[in-house]
């Protein structure tokens, strides 16, 4: 039964992953735009020898990518690619390809928003489950208008506040960029180190920006457990705080802030747009805004499947997780 369940929950993964590249492909082929022709349209913009031969040489770039075929044929050689992960050449980059410019991006991304995202999770799931918890002091209850206060600001302001206080002010860390400029790629600890110096602005903005939803989501479901019949009955037993706040308290709540950690984990592959943006980061935000602005729709659509594709994998983890979580959960029959 358990092997027919991850089997279902397969076809219902490829059946999102289809549907999104079917969307990827057709919507913006329904705009009616061409994106060669703007792209030559451009870089041609300054008139003189460059404009002439306009229509033939986009017909000669429509012919090398393909676009000059029915449309059919086209939806199944995209198929084919997006099968292999290969989403094509980059329109603004040309000749690199799309597949090229993630895989460069991508460590970036993932160092600098998945390492912030768990501590944010961790660090806020931890208080918020302190703050509520009866034992503690009530004088962490301070700490709730703050983090009320952080969470609703957006983490490029706090990003724009790092870079007056700790680059412009005190000029303690880099304004910018995820390595010193010049500097040579290498398996060292010194370029390590460097990049590591590079990323903590920009991941102390995520952090904090972050760290008051997890910590106020916690502490609201922490504080609905507290009457819970298995809480009463852990007290009446006489079992140690210790043991019972987190065995039956902590524990009864990851379900729901492990759902909410595996889908920002799977966003995680789309950057954080604007702070990466502000500390000009090389990541996945970065390029997929250099995309938008340059209407470079292959690495958008790259980029938008590769985010469809995370979520869907981190949903189908978790859902098969579920059960170890919490044992009242079983999978289903049929």
């Amino acid at each position: 039964m358990r092997i027919r369940y991850v089997l279902k929950r397969l076809a219902v993964l490829l059946l999102v992953l289809w549907t999104a590249a079917t969307l990827n492909f057709l919507v913006p082929r329904l705009s009616g735009r061409n994106p060669v022709l703007e792209k030559i349209l451009s870089m041609t913009a300054g008139g003189g020898a460059y404009a002439m031969g306009i229509n033939e040489m986009a017909d000669a770039w429509e012919k090398r990518f393909g676009l000059d075929q029915p449309l059919w044929k086209q939806y199944v050689a995209y198929l084919s690619d997006i099968a292999h992960l290969d989403f094509g050449y980059s329109l603004a980059q040309f000749p690199k390809r799309v597949s090229d410019q993630i895989a460069e991006a991508l460590p970036w991304t993932l160092g600098l928003v998945g390492t912030s995202t768990l501590m944010s999770f961790i660090l806020g799931s931890l208080l918020g489950a302190v703050m509520a918890w009866r034992k503690s002091s009530r004088l962490l209850n301070l700490f709730v208008p703050p983090l009320i206060a952080v969470s609703a600001v957006p983490y490029y302001i706090l990003g724009l506040v790092f870079i007056y206080l700790f680059a412009v002010r005190f000029k303690i860390f880099p304004l910018y960029g995820g390595h010193t400029i010049g500097s040579i790629p290498s398996h060292s600890l010194s370029w390590y180190i460097d990049i590591a110096y590079h990323s903590i602005l920009p991941a102390l903005s995520i952090v904090f920006a972050s760290i008051g939803n997890w910590a106020l989501a916690m502490r609201g479901m922490m504080t609905t457990i507290g009457g819970e019949d298995y809480m009463v009955l852990a007290e009446a037993k006489g079992l140690k705080q210790r043991r019972i706040f987190w065995r039956y308290g902590v524990r009864n709540t990851l379900l729901p802030q492990a759902t909410n950690l595996a889908v920002s984990l799977s966003l995680v592959v789309s950057g954080s747009v604007l702070v990466e943006k502000v500390f000009s980061y090389p990541g996945i935000g970065g390029l997929l805004f250099t995309s938008v602005v340059y209407s470079d729709y292959n690495t958008i659509s790259g980029i938008v499947f590769l985010m469809i594709l995370a979520i869907g994998l981190a949903t189908l983890v978790l859902d098969l997780t579920y059960p170890l979580l919490d044992p009242r959960i079983t999978y289903g029959g049929g």
